[in-house]
């Protein structure tokens, strides 16, 4: 490949001319004096390699190669027998780092219980510490039955182990893949039948909260969630927690991302657990009678 090109010192005038002689007139002012220079520009052949090759890997994390996709159908298969043996119910998404000194952990303690006992179904978590664990607690103080989905690498104080501190074995699984565990926190809260009472509550957490709060609201936005049966989404603005993120989301709309009330019509904002469970039991038109009678019980849980 060749070309030359014809110009003047003050780079007034522009000739470009290719090898086979075709001249282009670019012309950017008045012409003082040409000067004409030539080379060739010769472009070897490149053997590209595979991008694999070009990954590198944190020294401190040691991340299992995938051999086949046939390991993550697998492990997606183990969600679903997992939500198939305990039930679905309500998945709760939080941070990990919230402990139980934390003023939104004794909330999340109890919105867990009381939710176990109004709707009368399985508890689902990420099974890791902070929040998830605090809903964890709550529900088990009910009796009623509860599941998670652990990843091997959770912010936190179980990293460590892939082994739940004192849930039962056969009540939760340590997922290797991320995509698994995501089909199994969706999974879990998809009504199949009428019957099932289900909902995601998303509670004050980080950037892995919202990278799960976000997909959930887009898969219901696209109804990937809810075509059939829908489900409830409730973001629980403890101490105006999320107050920031629902001003970005307004501007969102003035500047015409979304759709005017397009955000408002996939989830509830509750501000406190009494919110929450009122939409609740008014989603699943629970009676006054059976909704006091079931706070009472839960109260005597707690």
């Amino acid at each position: 490949m060749g070309f030359a090109a014809v110009s003047t010192i003050s780079m007034a005038n522009v000739f470009l001319r290719s090898s086979y002689h075709h001249q282009k007139d670019v012309n950017l002012g008045s012409c003082m004096r040409k000067e004409t220079w030539g080379f060739n520009l010769y472009l070897p052949k490149l053997k590209y390699q595979s991008r694999i090759s070009f990954c590198c890997k944190n020294e401190s994390i040691d991340f299992e190669e995938r051999a086949s996709p046939n390991e993550v159908k697998k492990e997606i298969e183990q969600c679903y027998e997992l939500i198939h043996r305990l039930g679905r119910g309500v998945v709760y998404l939080g941070s990990s780092r919230m402990g139980p000194g934390h003023p939104h952990y004794i909330k999340t303690f109890e919105l867990g219980n009381k939710i176990a006992t109004l709707l009368d179904c399985t508890t689902w978590s990420g099974a890791g510490p902070g929040l998830m664990d605090a809903a964890t607690q709550g529900a088990l103080q009910t009796g009623k039955p509860v599941g998670g989905f652990k990843i091997g690498k959770e912010a936190g104080e179980w990293t460590a182990t892939n082994f739940h501190p004192y849930l039962p074995s056969e009540s939760y699984l340590t997922c290797r893949f991320f995509s698994a565990r995501k089909h199994g926190l969706v999974d879990a809260v998809v009504r199949c039948r009428s019957s099932e009472r289900t909902a995601v509550v998303a509670l004050p957490g980080g950037i892995g909260t919202l990278d799960e709060v976000f997909e959930i609201m887009a898969l219901i936005q696209l109804e990937r969630i809810g075509s059939q049966l829908p489900v409830p989404l409730l973001l629980m603005n403890y101490d105006s927690f999320y107050s920031n993120l629902l001003e970005f989301l307004n501007d969102c709309e003035k500047w015409g991302t979304v759709s005017k009330g397009e955000v408002d019509s996939l989830w509830k904002i509750c501000n406190n657990n009494s919110e929450a469970l009122d939409y609740l039991a008014e989603f699943y038109c629970l009676s006054t009678i059976e909704t006091s009678r079931k706070y009472s019980e839960s109260s005597e849980h707690l």
